[in-house]
């Protein structure tokens, strides 16, 4: 190269950096899966808890919904905890867009939010819908908890169902901290409560 001209060579050596560069992204992105799967390898946010999975459980569907024993919504996920139900998938979306500020991401609370992931243990879901809708106001002199009402947002209201499922699986453990995959089509019937609720 010392016989050749900046011309020459200066064009060829950006070609040369250039390509370099692109080979480490190639390997970069071949790596994203293995280090995103790694970092769930720990997850005791989703250790099973086979009481609430039992209790849980999908035992009927209706139009792509899934229902429990008591005919609550409830989750339904499949393939060894790879593919989720519309609802679900909808319910993970919404929570952080419209919660996690508060309540930690994945429902796993804050140092002024409880984790909601602990709460779903044991709250009914007409308790959860009540709470989302009309606030909660709990105020002692030790503590104080305060959540405003969300019953005029229709960004949160039309999706109550969504965030109760979603965070059932966070509760139960058959859903850890994860982006959602693949997913359930949404359903004509999602589509369609959608548009109504939010008028369009």
């Amino acid at each position: 190269m010392h016989y050749l001209s900046k011309s020459v060579t200066r064009p060829f050596l950006a070609a040369l950096a250039l390509a370099s560069v692109s080979m480490v992204a190639v390997h970069a992105e071949d790596a994203k899966p293995a280090l995103a799967n790694s970092l769930n390898t720990d997850d005791k946010s989703a250790e099973p808890d086979d009481k609430l999975l039992k209790k849980d459980a999908a035992v009927k569907v209706e139009e792509g919904k899934y229902f429990d024993a008591e005919g609550h919504p409830t989750f339904h996920i499949t393939d060894a905890g790879k593919k989720f139900d519309w609802y679900t998938y909808s319910g993970y979306r919404r929570y952080h867009a419209e919660c996690h500020v508060c309540h930690g991401p994945d429902g796993m609370g804050s140092t002024y939010a409880p984790a909601l992931k602990d709460s779903l243990k044991h709250l009914s879901y007409e308790e959860f819908i009540g709470i989302l809708a009309g606030g909660k106001h709990d105020v002692s002199s030790s503590d104080q908890k305060v959540m405003p009402a969300f019953g005029d947002n229709k960004n949160v209201m039309c999706y109550s169902d969504d965030l109760y499922v979603y965070l059932k699986a966070r509760a139960s453990g058959a859903m850890g901290r994860v982006r959602p995959g693949d997913k359930e089509d949404k359903p004509e019937a999602a589509k369609k409560a959608e548009k109504e609720c939010m008028g369009g």
